[in-house]
C-alpha cells in the first residue's frame, strides 16, 4: 500500500488562491460592458503585430486561446474577440489589494501567512505555533474568496490541502470560482490514474524522461524505485519527483517578501533587424531600460546577459560576469554590446533580450 502523510498526526491545513482569468477580469472590471465577451490580454493590444497572449477570459478559451499563444493566431481562431494592450500597474495595483485582503483574514480567530508566487496566486496558512485545534478549511476557503471579491470585485477558486503540493494541484479541480480539496487520503483516488505531467513541478522534459522509464501516471511514479529514480534523473531530483508522486511536501508557506535577484527585459521586433548598428543601438537601449529597474532596487549589477533570438526561432544567451559591480548605464550596455561578439549571427534577428544580476542585498537573499 502506498501512503502519504504521517497517520495519527493533526491535519495542517494549507490552501492556494487563484484569481480567474486575472488580467481579463481586471479589464472587464475597468470596462463593464465587456463582461460576457471573448477577451485576450496581449502584446500592445494589436493581433497584426509579434506578440503572445497574456491571459484570455473563458470565452476566449472556448474558441482554443490560451497564454503564450501568438496574438495572430488567437485573432484567426476568434477575430471577433477583442484584444487589448497589457497595463502593467493595473494589474500590480489590483493584486496588491487581493493580497493585502489575504494577509487580513483571520482563520478562526488566528492570523494567517501568505506566501505570494505572483500577481494572480498566493499560498494561505497558519502561522508556526498557532494551536492546534479542529478548523473547517472549506468554511475559511469561501471566507476567502468572498472578502477578496467585496475588496476587488474579482473571483479566485481555492485549492484546499495538507501541504502546498496538494492545495496547488486541488486549484484547477475548483476553477472557476469554486473550492477543491485534495488530502493526504484523498491523493491517490484523485491522483493516481492521472499523468505524471498532472503534477505541480513535472514539465514536458521530465514527463518524457519518467516515460523512457515506464512511468506514465502519478501512482507508477509513486510506487517506482526510488533508486532507479535517483541513477537516472539524479540524487536529489529523483527522489523529489517520487515524493511528488505520493503527494508529499515538506514545505511551509513562507511568508518573507520575494526579493529580485535580477531583472530583465525582451523585446519581439516588428520588424526583423539585419544590421549590426541597429542591433547595437538597441541593445543600448534595452538595456537603459533595466538598468532603470535595478535603480529602483538601489543594487547594482555584478553580471549581464544577453538572449538574442534570430528569424527561424533559434535562441542564444550569452554571459558574463563583470569585473566590478555598477549601475552606470554606458558601462552595462558597453558590456552586454560586447556579448554580440559571442554570438554567430546567420539570420536576421528577431528578439533580443538583456539580464542585469544583482548583487545581493544586506543580510543576503531570504532563505
Amino acid at each position: 500500500m502506498v501512503t502519504t502523510g504521517t497517520p495519527g498526526t493533526p491535519a495542517r491545513w494549507v490552501l492556494h488562491v487563484d484569481l480567474d482569468q486575472f488580467l481579463a477580469a481586471v479589464e472587464v472590471l475597468r470596462r463593464p460592458e465587456l463582461a460576457g465577451l471573448p477577451v485576450v490580454v496581449g502584446g500592445r493590444g494589436d493581433p497584426t503585430e509579434r506578440a503572445v497572449v497574456s491571459t484570455a477570459s473563458y470565452e476566449a478559451r472556448e474558441h482554443g486561446v490560451r497564454s503564450g499563444m501568438p496574438l495572430r493566431l488567437a485573432h484567426r481562431k476568434i477575430p471577433d474577440a477583442v484584444f487589448l494592450p497589457v497595463d502593467f500597474p493595473v494589474y500590480e495595483a489590483a493584486s496588491a489589494v487581493v493580497m493585502a485582503t489575504l494577509r487580513a483574514l483571520l482563520w478562526d480567530g488566528d492570523p494567517v501567512d501568505v506566501e505570494v508566487l505572483g500577481w494572480d496566486e498566493a499560498f494561505v496558512g497558519l502561522r508556526p505555533g498557532a494551536p492546534e485545534r479542529p478548523r473547517d478549511p472549506q468554511a475559511f476557503a469561501e471566507q476567502a474568496r468572498a472578502e477578496v471579491l467585496a475588496a476587488t470585485g474579482l473571483h479566485c477558486s481555492v485549492g484546499i490541502g495538507n501541504n502546498k503540493l496538494q492545495a496547488k494541484i486541488a486549484t484547477d479541480f475548483g476553477k472557476p470560482r469554486g473550492v477543491h480539496t485534495i488530502t493526504d487520503d484523498t491523493w491517490f483516488p484523485q491522483m493516481g490514474h492521472r499523468p505524471t505531467r498532472a503534477l505541480w513541478g513535472v514539465g514536458a522534459k521530465i514527463e518524457k524522461r519518467l516515460a523512457a522509464l515506464g512511468i506514465d501516471t502519478v501512482v507508477q511514479l509513486a510506487t517506482s524505485d526510488v533508486r532507479v529514480l535517483a541513477a537516472e534523473i539524479g540524487p536529489t531530483m529523483g527522489p523529489w519527483y517520487h515524493r511528488l508522486g505520493r503527494g508529499v511536501d515538506t514545505g511551509t508557506v513562507d511568508p518573507t517578501p520575494w526579493v529580485a535577484r535580477a531583472h530583465g527585459r525582451e523585446e519581439t521586433f516588428q520588424t526583423d533587424l539585419d544590421d549590426d548598428a541597429a542591433i547595437e543601438a538597441e541593445v543600448r537601449r534595452i538595456t537603459r531600460r533595466v538598468v532603470a529597474d535595478i535603480d529602483a532596487e538601489g543594487r547594482p549589477a555584478w553580471r549581464v546577459g544577453l538572449k538574442v533570438r534570430d528569424r527561424a526561432f533559434q535562441t542564444v544567451n550569452r554571459s558574463r560576469k563583470l569585473a566590478e559591480p555598477t549601475n552606470d548605464p554606458d558601462a552595462l550596455a558597453d558590456a552586454v554590446v560586447a556579448l554580440l561578439a559571442k554570438v554567430e549571427r546567420r539570420r536576421p534577428v528577431r528578439l533580443l533580450g538583456v539580464r542585469l544580476e544583482m548583487v545581493e542585498p544586506e543580510g543576503g537573499y531570504p532563505r
